[in-house]
Parts: structure tokens; sequence; C-alpha cells
């Protein structure tokens, strides 16, 4: 089923066309990515179907009573209420029945009403309708629903009693992401979803959105995410949308096979067109050979011209470069301790990085990695431990905020001012290769967007020439193209990197090891993201096996003095895990019947079945059949659920 549908949705910021014929198809389980450069339109879009932009022409349509949920990008959570509270809201209808089911059982209890059968009766039977209607919306789950949620989005550490008004920005913003996940609408629309998550928890939401009932809409610049989640792209370029079935990996084969392809058909018609040409040139005033000729300028005219076809928007070309080779020995940190105020962040930590290498530091929000740069640098005091650059050592820094990007001078001064020695032709041709041409680089520094600073921040770097880069969050802030190039130019880079990032994709293009940040201590991994994830869950399935193993000879030891006991409580367990699995088994058919049985009474909507007699009575037998096997199944799963 549709559960939105938008047909040549247009929008003009002034006489600026943003969006422009804009055709997009949703069904009901669909997980479609929206992706772009910054700019193209991509949240405008998410804004007109959410309500909250008008457009000029077109159409948006949903089936009425269609849920939508929408996060927009940076979004925090504004409430006076504690977590739990906040949390619960999204279950008031719930906890409404649940109230008017107690206070049910007050009654039934009642000995005037045990009395009078018949308002008893009635009674028991509104309980039961009720109670049933309870459990099938999640009555009596919406709890542990909200702690999974909550964990999954990490707070399980935290105090649920904590006032939202005293969380950070970005554990607002979390908040919010969960409370959407908790209302489960039938489409869910997400804007940079992934920002402010750890890897930790983006892997959680990957699982969670995997097994999401209801349509996804999503807007990341996060490649891993997208590869993991979405089945169909749609790319807004040029003001136009065009769509690509898959993930973003083959998406961005498509396109290429598309632009190839489209390509050799516009060459083939302009030699065509060419051949055509000439000959109605060489042959139209000779008398023998006009009528020929006019027949051709009668099949060029009918033909249908092909547009070259658009390739790739211009995206921003650099490469990293350095003055001189360090030594072998680039970096030598030991027995490092820093604090927070009183609170110690790590203690004995040690870091080594040598020539070449490409360092990832990874770890949960929180862990200090960010911490750890700056003490590096030197930005922040540290209480005790060594840290030691090698011979010939230069540093470059990228800052994840830009915090040094927020004076007023033009973005042509920031650069400049830094290399005063060189001609302004140069200087500018620098920004020019990080898309800031012509009155761009005449803006004032604290007007840009994040991606703008983000670019500026690059240029300034590329320009310093330093042996070993220290970037924090590179890639926060670009947009995928800028990512790509970004990447391509670190690949190339003869110096060393240290950096921070969240970006799986970018870790397994860049990163030669993994430096994992964990309760004050590194561990290090040789290899890319994905060894990582590898050898942790090997690791994690060791120390799994070793527990269980502890676990069973413990139990051993402990039953022996009463074998009888154990054989009994053994059976017990036996038929316990069987009733379970065939309660799941029932729980599981039942599902797949109601399924079956919205289908085809949906199909006995339709016109064309229900003027088919033999049609209509043979879905209306199936019917039928799968209703009374519901009922038969409910008796059972009622028995075993009494046992």
């Amino acid at each position: 089923m549709i559960v939105l549908q938008c047909i040549n949705i247009a929008k003009s910021f002034g006489v600026e066309p943003i969006l422009s014929n804009i055709k997009l198809d949703i069904q009901t389980g669909e997980r479609v990515a929206l992706v772009g450069r910054n700019g193209a339109g991509k949240s405008t879009l998410l804004k007109i179907i959410a309500g909250q932009l008008s457009y000029d022409s077109g159409q948006v349509l949903m089936p009425k009573g269609t849920e939508l949920g929408y996060l927009a990008q940076d979004t925090g959570l504004v409430s006076a209420l504690s977590i739990w509270d906040e949390m619960l809201t999204v279950f008031e209808p719930l906890r409404k029945m649940e109230s008017q089911i107690r206070a049910m059982e007050q009654q039934m209890s009642d000995p005037n009403l045990l009395a009078d059968s018949t308002r008893y009766e009635k009674l028991l039977k509104e309980y039961d309708e009720l109670q049933l209607t309870f459990k099938d919306r999640g009555g009596y789950q919406y709890e542990a629903d909200i702690r999974s949620v909550l964990s999954g989005m990490n707070f399980a550490d935290f105090d649920y009693a904590t006032k939202i008004s005293t969380l950070s920005g970005g554990q607002k913003t979390r908040l919010a992401l969960a409370k959407l996940l908790l209302k489960k609408p039938e489409l869910l629309i997400l804007d940079e979803p992934t920002n402010h998550l750890d890897i930790e928890t983006l892997t959680w939401l990957e699982q969670y959105l995997n097994g999401y009932k209801g349509a996804i809409l999503i807007v990341s610049h996060d490649r891993y995410f997208l590869d993991k989640i979405v089945t169909e792209v749609v790319e807004i370029s040029r003001t136009k949308s065009t769509k690509y079935p898959g993930n973003y990996s083959a998406y961005l084969e498509e396109k290429a096979k598309r632009y190839e392809l489209e390509l050799k058909q516009f060459e083939k018609q302009q030699d065509e067109v060419a051949k055509l040409q000439d000959f109605i040139q060489r042959n139209i005033v000779r008398a023998s050979t006009t009528k020929r000729a006019q027949s051709r300028r009668k099949q060029l005219e009918r033909m249908t011209l092909l547009d070259r076809p658009a390739g790739s928007e211009k995206s921003a070309s650099f490469s990293f470069d350095i003055d001189k080779q360090s030594g072998n020995e680039v970096l030598r940190v030991k027995d490092l301790h820093v604090k927070y105020g009183e609170q110690t962040i790590f203690a004995n930590l040690d870091l080594y990085v040598d020539r070449g290498e490409s360092v990832a530091l990874i770890g949960p929000n929180g862990a200090g990695k960010s911490t750890l740069l700056k003490a590096l640098l030197k930005a922040i005091p540290i209480e005790d431990g060594t840290m030691r650059f090698g011979s010939n050592v230069t540093v470059g820094y990228y800052d994840q905020e830009q915090a040094n990007l927020k004076s007023n001078k033009l973005v042509l001064h920031e650069l400049w001012d830094d290399h005063a020695l060189l001609p302004e032709k140069e200087i500018r041709t620098a920004l020019g290769n990080f898309l800031f041409s012509g009155d761009d680089v005449l803006k004032p520094v604290s007007t840009l967007s994040g991606g703008e600073k983000a670019r500026l921040a690059l240029a300034k770097l590329m320009m310093k020439k330093a042996n070993f880069l220290i970037l924090d969050e590179p890639t926060n802030h670009l947009d995928l193209d800028a990512k790509e190039v970004l990447e391509a130019a670190l690949i190339d880079y003869p110096g060393t990197l240290l950096f921070v990032s969240h970006d799986r994709y970018f870790l397994n293009r860049i990163a030669t090891r993994m430096a994992e940040l964990e309760d004050g201590q590194i561990t290090n991994y040789l290899g890319d993201y994905d060894y990582y994830v590898e050898k942790k869950s090997e690791t994690e399935q060791r120390e799994l096996l070793k527990q269980q193993e502890s676990n069973s000879f413990s139990e051993t030891i402990e039953v022996q003095p009463d074998k009888q006991s154990y054989e009994l409580e053994k059976e017990a367990k036996k038929l316990e895990r069987q009733r379970t699995r065939r309660i799941e088994e029932i729980e599981k058919t039942i599902e797949t019947l109601e399924a079956s049985l919205a289908e085809h009474e949906e199909a006995l909507c339709d016109p064309k079945i229900y003027s088919n007699h033999e049609q209509a009575q043979a879905i209306q037998q199936e019917i039928d059949e799968a209703n009374a096997k519901i009922e038969e199944l409910m008796e059972e799963w009622e028995e075993l659920q009494e046992k």
C-alpha cells in the first residue's frame, strides 16, 4: 500500500527554484534514502511532506489516517518532564486503558455486582474485549519498550528521573529520536538521525530500523548507515528527482551506468545528425539528388534530439601535501593522566603513532577522544605523563566544531592572512578548489554555513602542508560528494594521520589501525573498522562461552546433593520451554493469518473482484477458514497461558 505520494512538487525561494517536478512514491515497509548535495533541497522536501513548509505547485498525497513522524535535523526534545515521564506520554491512550481495566477489576469484585448475573456477564465481556485490545496494542510491554529504546539510545546508565531540561543538546536530540521510535508511526521521516550518535548507538539504530514495520524516508550523510538500511535511493540534483533501486552503493553503480549509457546514446545520435546534415548540404542543390536530400531533411526534422546528459555537479578538488618528511617516530604518549574538574578522564594512558600510519581513535561518546586530541595539542592541561612528538613533525589540526572560524574576516583574508607572501591569485585558486568562487570569497566567515566552514577549515589545513594531521570528526557537515573527495585526498596523503570519526565508511577506507579508547585505556586493532568489529565479536563470544562454562560447572556442583530434585526441575524446565515455543509459534501463525485476512478483505473491496461472483466467493471462503483457524489457535493460546 502506498503511504506517501509526491506528484510534481515545486518550490522556489524568491526567484531561485529549489525543487521542480519532484516525484516520490513510498510503499509500506520501504526504506527510502533522499540524497544530494548540501543545499539541493532535501530538508526542504521533508518539511513539505511533514506539512511544515508550503509548496508552489504539485500534490502531497497520503491515505487518510496515516500517522507520520518527523525528526528535523538536530531537533532537541524540549520538555519540563523527566526522561521517564516524557517517554510515558507516548503511551497515554494505553495508560488510560490500563486504568479502565483496573477500575473494571474493582467493579467485578463488588459482591452486589456478583449477585446480578446479567450485569456481571456484560461487564466481564467488556473486560475481556478491553484486555485483548490492550494486549494487542502492546499494553503489557510498553515499559519494556521504553527501557529498550532508552538503552539503545545510550541512556541505560542514566537516572530516568533526570529532568530533560538539564541535559545537553546532543542528549536532547537522542531523546527526541527515542520518543519518535516509540510512537512507531506508519511513515517515519528522519533528517540526519545519525548526528550525535556514537558507533554503538548507530549499530543499535540500524538493527531497530531494519525490523521496523512502517515505511522510512531518511536523509543521511552516513554511507555505511544507508547501505545497511535503505532499499531505494532518490537523488535530488539540479532541482529534479531521480529514483534508483537498492542501497547507497548500488545507487552509485547504477548512476555511473546510466550516465555512460545516456552519453553513448547522445553521441550516437549526434553522429547520425552530423551525417544527415552533411548529406543535405552536399545534395540539396543537385537536381538528381535533391529529392533524397529533402527526404533526409524531413527525417532530421522528425527526430527528437537528446540533450547531453548532465554529469556530476562540480565537486571540491584538493590534495594534501607535506613540506618535509618526519622521522619514523611521530608521537609517543606514556602514562597520560587528564582530569576534567574532579573527574578523571583517563590515567596511565599510552599511545604511539609511527610515520605513514593512519590511526582511528574510536570509542563511545564521553570516552574522552576529543579531550585526548586537545591534550596532545596542549589546548588543555594534563595532570601527569609524557607526550613527545618525533623529529621534524609538523602538526595540522582540524576541529570538529571549527571553533577558530568565528571571525568577521572575509573568506579570502581568513586564508590569505596565514600565507601573506603568496599572491592573491594563488589564494583564490586554493579557495576555488573548495568551491569558493566569485563573490563567495568576499563573504564574512561568521555568515558561512556548517558545510562551508568545514570546507574553509580543510582549505586552511591543506595550505599548511603539515606532515602529521590530527582530525576531529573531519566528515561532519560535509555532503556525500565532499566526503569522497576528502577520502581520496587522505588516501594519497604522504604524511601520518590520527583522527576521530564515527563515520564507519570513512573508517574502512582510511584507517590502518583502530585505537579503541574505553574506560581510560586504549586497545589497538591492526586493521579497518570491519576487522575491528569482527575481532570484538570474537572476543565477546569467547567471554560468553567462558561464562557459560563457569555457570554450568557451578550448577553441576550445586545439584549433586539432590539428583532427584535436579531431574524434576530439568523436566519442568523442558516442559516450560516447549510451552513457550508453542506460544511463540501460535502468535506467529495468528500474525500471518491476520495479514492474509487483511489482504483478502482489501481484495473484496476491488470492483473487479466483487463483481466476479466465483472469485469473490472463493476469497470469502478463505476468510471464513482463516477466522475459524484464528479462533481455534486463540483457545489453545489461552489454555497455554493459564498453565
